[in-house]
C-alpha cells in the first residue's frame, strides 16, 4: 500500500528526485542528502532554491530550517508540515 501525500511533499519529493537522478521506487526517506545522493554545498544550495519554488514559498528557506535537512525524510517532513 502506497502512502498519500500531500501536494507540498510530492512537489518536493519530485525536486530530490530531479536533483538525484534516481527512479521513484529507490528514494528512501532515510538515505542521507550528502553521502547517499551527492548532494553537495553548491547542490545544496541549488536544493533550497528549487525546494522554494516548488513549495511556493514567498520567503526564503530559513537557515535554521536548512540547517536540519540531512535526510530525504527531513526534507519530506518540512514539506509535509505545509499540508498542513
Amino acid at each position: 500500500m502506497q502512502e498519500t501525500i500531500g501536494p507540498k511533499q510530492a512537489s518536493a519529493r519530485n525536486v530530490l528526485l530531479e536533483m538525484s537522478g534516481l527512479a521513484d521506487e529507490d528514494l528512501r526517506a532515510d538515505m542521507e542528502l550528502v553521502s547517499d545522493l551527492g548532494i553537495d554545498s553548491p547542490k545544496a544550495l541549488e536544493l533550497l532554491v528549487e525546494l522554494e519554488e516548488a513549495l511556493g514559498l514567498d520567503d526564503m528557506i530559513p537557515d535554521e530550517d536548512a540547517a536540519r535537512m540531512e535526510t530525504v525524510g527531513d526534507v519530506l517532513a518540512y514539506a509535509a508540515a505545509m499540508d498542513e
